[in-house]
C-alpha cells in the first residue's frame, strides 16, 4: 500500500501526460484558438522590428480625397501618380486597388455620337475630325492609364482578387472566367516542380473565380498578384496564402510578385503529396506550411512604414529621393474606403501594410515559421514538463512545490518568447503550460486531501518535544515512526558549560533557569539556522548532529560554521552578562565526523531521534578532552578533512581516547579564516614547529617552540599543556615503540 501510494503522484502526471499529447495531436479548436493569442502575445512582448528602407506607401488618405476629390477617382488621376512614381525613381509600383470595371466613358460616348452625325450629315473636315480623335483619346481614362502604365520605368504590379465560394461568382460564365484568367496570366507560377504524379492533387487552398483588371489595363503589364488574405478562426490576419490554386494552376500574391519584380529573381515551387514542400524567391528559401501559407512577420504597429500621401506625390510637396528605388505599395488608408483588417498587433489595421509587412519580411530574409522540429519538441516538452512537476512535486512542501511549478511555468514561456524573437521559431506554449498546471493541481490537490490529515496529526503529536527537521521528516514521510535506525554519515556535536557545577551554586534557582534558558535558545537557534538537528538537551549539555534525517553534502563545514558562531555568539554573551553581573559562561565543545545509527530509539510508546556509534562517542569524549589543553572547540580529524581546512584551525596533538587503540589526531577549530592575523599566524607557525618537535622526540627543541608560543600568547593553553609533558618526557621518555600519540586516562 506505501509503494502503490508513492505512485499516485506519477500515476497522476502520466494521465495528464497522456491527455496532453492527445489534446495536441488531435487538436483542441478553443486550446488552439488560444496558442494563437499567445502567439500575438509574442508580438507585442518582442516589440518592434525596424523595417527596411525600400518600402513606402502611397496613401489613399483623408488629405488626399480632401485635396483631390471623393473616391473613387477618374483612371486619368491615377495615371498621373503613375506618371508621378516612375518621374521620381521608384523601382515598383504595385496596386492594392482594382481597376475591374471600365472607367466613365460618357465624354466618349458624346463624341463617338458628333462623329456618327457628322458622316450622316456628310460634313467633312479633316481637321475637325482629327480634333474628335484627340479629345476622344485624351477623355479615354482607361486607356490613359495603360498607356501610363506601359510607359512607367518602373515595374508596375496590378491587383486583383479571387472569389473564394461559387456562391460569389456564380454570375460569371465559361467566357468571363476565360477571359479574367488569361487578365491574371501575370501572377501564375512559371516554374512549378512536382515530387511524384500524386503531388498534383496534393491539398492547397482552392479558389473559385478571379476578379480581374479590365482587359485594356491587364495587358499594360505583365506584373499581377492577387491580395486575398485568409483570416484565422479568432478573425486575426497571421498567415499570407503563398499560393491558391485556380483551374490546376498556381498564383502568386500581390506582394509576393512586387517583391521577385524588386530583386528581378524568379518564383520557384515545389509540392509534394502532402502539399508545398518548398518556396523559393531567387535563392531565398520562403518558409510555409502544407497549404503554402507563410507567417506574417509583422514589424510593428500601424505607419511602422512611411505613409506619403497621393496628394502629395501628385503636388511634388515630397523630398526629392524619397521614392528613388523603391517599392511603392498604393492603396487606401481613409477611413470608410480601406479594408479593415485585425492583426496581432492592431485590432484596426490597413491591409495595405499588412503587403508591406510581408514584403519587407521577404527582403530582409526575416521570418516566422513552425521548424520542422517542432512536433516532435512539443510533445517532448509535454512529456518533461509533466514528468518535472509529478516527480517533484511530491518532494516538496508548499511553497517549495509552488515556486518551482512557477519557475518551470515561467522558464517556458521565456524560451519560447526567446526563440520567437531571436530565432523565428514558433513554439507551442498552450499545451506544455496546460499539463504543467494540470499536474501541479492535481498532485496539489491529491496532497492536500489525501495527505493533510495524517501530516496534521504527526505535527500536533510530535512537534511539542521533536526538533522542527524531525518533524517535516515525519511529514514527509510518516512510515519512519517505526522503532529503528538507518547507517548514515554525520558530524556528531557535543557541548558542554565549563565549570557550571560551581556557578549553579553562586545563583538562585530562577537566576539560575533563567540564563541556562538564554544560552541554550541562542545556541540551538545557531543549530538549528544551519540545518542541523538538536538531540536533547542533558541539564547545560547540548547534543546535536549534522547530516540527518536531512541530507547535507556539506555537513562537516556547516557543523564547523555552527561551533564558530556559537563561541563568537557566546563572546557576546559574556559581554552583556558581565555589564549585569551574572556569570560568564564558556563552552566546550567536541565535533567528529564519521558513519553513525541514527533514527527512532526507545520503546514502541516512547521514542527519540537521536544518534548512536563510535563517531557520536568519539565526539562526546574530544569535548572532554578540551579540558586537558585549556581550549574550547576541538574537532576530529575526519572533520577536518571532510569540512575544516576552510576554517582558522591548528593541529593539537594525536591521542587515543578511552575505549580505542587507533590514536585520533586532534584539531582546534579558532575561527573563520578571515580571523586569521599576524599574531595567530606566529602562533600556529611556531606551535606546530613544536608539535613536529615533540613527535620526533627532540624534547627540547619542541619546548624551546612551546616557550616562544608563551612569550606571544602566556595563556596558550595547548603549549602549556605539551610544555608541561616535554619536561616530562626529558626526565622519564616513553618508551622506543612510542607512536607520537597520548593516552587518554579518563573519559
Amino acid at each position: 500500500m506505501k509503494i502503490i501510494a508513492k505512485l499516485y503522484p506519477v500515476l497522476i502526471a502520466f494521465l495528464a501526460i497522456s491527455l496532453g499529447v492527445f489534446a495536441y495531436v488531435s487538436g483542441i479548436p478553443f486550446l488552439d484558438i488560444m496558442e494563437l493569442k499567445t502567439i500575438d502575445l509574442r508580438f507585442k512582448s518582442r516589440g518592434i522590428i525596424e523595417p527596411g528602407s525600400n518600402i513606402v506607401l502611397a496613401v489613399i488618405d483623408e488629405k488626399s480625397i480632401a485635396k483631390e476629390g471623393k473616391w473613387i477617382w477618374p483612371r486619368s488621376k491615377i495615371a498621373d501618380l503613375v506618371n508621378k512614381l516612375s518621374e521620381k525613381g521608384a523601382r515598383v509600383i504595385a496596386f492594392d486597388i482594382g481597376f475591374f470595371e471600365p472607367d466613365e466613358e460618357r465624354i466618349v460616348q458624346v463624341i463617338n455620337s458628333i462623329q456618327s452625325e457628322a458622316k450622316h450629315i456628310d460634313i467633312q473636315n479633316k481637321s475637325f475630325e482629327q480634333y474628335l480623335e484627340n479629345l476622344k483619346l485624351k477623355s479615354d481614362n482607361d486607356k490613359l492609364l495603360a498607356d501610363a502604365i506601359l510607359d512607367s520605368k518602373a515595374k508596375v504590379v496590378l491587383g486583383y482578387f479571387f472569389h473564394m465560394s461559387p456562391a460569389e461568382s456564380g454570375h460569371f460564365d465559361e467566357k468571363d472566367m476565360r477571359i479574367h484568367q488569361k487578365n491574371i496570366s501575370g501572377s501564375k507560377y512559371k516554374f512549378v516542380r512536382y515530387s511524384s504524379g500524386n503531388a498534383y492533387n496534393a491539398p492547397l487552398i482552392e479558389a473559385n473565380m478571379p476578379q480581374s483588371n479590365i482587359k485594356t489595363i491587364s495587358e499594360a503589364t505583365k506584373y499581377s498578384g492577387y491580395f486575398n488574405m485568409i483570416s484565422d478562426t479568432d478573425g486575426v490576419v497571421r498567415w499570407m496564402p503563398a499560393v491558391l490554386r485556380f483551374n490546376d494552376n498556381l498564383y502568386a500574391p500581390l506582394s509576393l510578385i512586387a517583391a521577385g519584380a524588386y530583386l528581378d529573381e524568379p518564383l520557384s515551387f515545389k509540392i509534394a503529396e502532402y502539399g508545398v514542400e518548398r518556396l523559393q524567391l531567387g535563392k531565398t528559401a520562403i518558409p510555409t506550411d502544407a497549404l503554402g501559407r507563410v507567417l506574417i512577420n509583422y514589424r510593428g504597429g500601424e505607419k511602422t512604414f512611411p505613409h506619403i500621401p497621393v496628394t502629395d506625390i501628385l503636388k511634388d510637396n515630397i523630398p526629392p529621393n524619397a521614392l528613388k528605388d523603391k517599392i511603392v505599395l498604393v492603396g487606401a488608408t481613409a477611413v470608410g474606403i480601406y479594408d479593415l483588417r485585425v492583426t496581432p498587433l492592431e485590432s484596426v489595421f490597413p491591409g495595405l501594410e499588412i503587403h508591406a509587412n510581408f514584403v519587407d519580411s521577404i527582403l530582409s530574409n526575416d521570418f516566422l515559421f513552425y521548424p520542422a522540429w517542432a512536433p516532435l519538441f512539443d510533445i517532448t516538452a509535454i512529456i518533461v514538463a509533466g514528468l518535472l512537476i509529478g516527480i517533484a512535486l511530491p518532494r516538496t512542501g508548499v511553497i517549495t512545490g509552488a515556486l518551482s511549478a512557477l519557475t518551470l511555468f515561467t522558464g517556458y514561456i521565456l524560451l519560447c518568447q526567446y526563440m520567437f524573437s531571436e530565432k523565428g521559431y514558433i513554439l507551442n506554449l498552450v499545451y506544455p503550460l496546460l499539463v504543467t498546471v494540470l499536474v501541479y493541481v492535481s498532485i496539489t490537490a491529491y496532497k492536500y486531501l489525501v495527505e493533510a490529515k495524517q501530516k496534521r496529526f504527526v505535527k500536533n503529536a510530535f512537534s511539542t518535544y521533536l526538533a522542527p527537521s524531525v518533524v517535516k521528516q515525519l511529514i514527509d514521510s510518516p512510515e519512519k515512526l517505526v522503532l529503528g535506525g538507518e547507517q548514515r554519515v554525520i558530524t556528531a556535536f557535543f557541548s558542554d558549560v565549563q565549570g557550571f557545577t560551581s556557578i549553579s551554586e553562586s545563583l538562585t534557582p530562577h537566576e539560575l533557569v533563567e540564563l541556562l534558558n538564554e544560552f541554550l535558545t541562542e545556541m540551538t537557534d545557531i543549530i538549528l539556522n544551519n540545518e542541523g538537528t538538536v538531540d536533547k538537551f542533558e541539564g547545560d549539555a547540548i547534543i546535536a548532529f549534522f547530516g540527518a534525517p536531512n541530507y547535507l553534502e556539506n555537513q562537516a563545514e556547516v557543523a564547523c560554521k555552527s561551533c564558530v558562531e556559537m563561541q563568537k555568539r557566546l563572546a557576546e554573551l559574556r559581554i552583556k552578562w558581565k555589564e549585569s553581573n551574572k556569570p560568564e559562561l564558556k563552552m566546550r565543545i567536541g565535533l567528529c565526523t564519521g558513519s553513525a545509527v541514527v533514527g527512532n530509539m526507545g520503546s514502541k510508546n516512547r521514542m527519540d531521534y537521536t544518534m548512536m556509534g563510535d563517531t557520536v562517542n568519539t565526539a562526546a569524549r574530544l569535548e572532554g578532552v578540551n579540558k586537558i589543553y585549556g581550549i574550547y572547540t576541538l574537532i576530529s580529524e575526519t572533520t577536518y578533512e571532510s569540512g575544516g581546512k576552510g576554517f582558522l584551525t591548528r593541529e593539537i596533538d594525536s591521542i587515543k581516547v578511552v575505549g580505542k587503540k587507533e590514536p585520533v589526531s586532534i584539531y582546534e577549530l579558532i575561527g573563520f579564516s578571515d580571523d586569521n592575523n599576524e599574531k595567530m599566524q606566529k602562533i600556529t607557525g611556531l606551535y606546530s614547529k613544536g608539535l613536529n618537535a615533540y613527535r620526533n622526540r627532540n624534547w627540547e627543541k619542541a619546548v624551546e617552540f612551546f616557550k616562544d608560543v608563551l612569550e606571544v600568547a602566556p595563556d596558550d593553553g595547548p603549549s602549556i599543556t605539551m610544555l608541561a609533558r616535554c619536561k616530562e618526557f626529558i626526565l622519564n621518555p616513553p618508551e622506543k615503540d612510542w607512536d607520537g600519540s597520548f593516552s587518554m586516562k579518563t573519559k
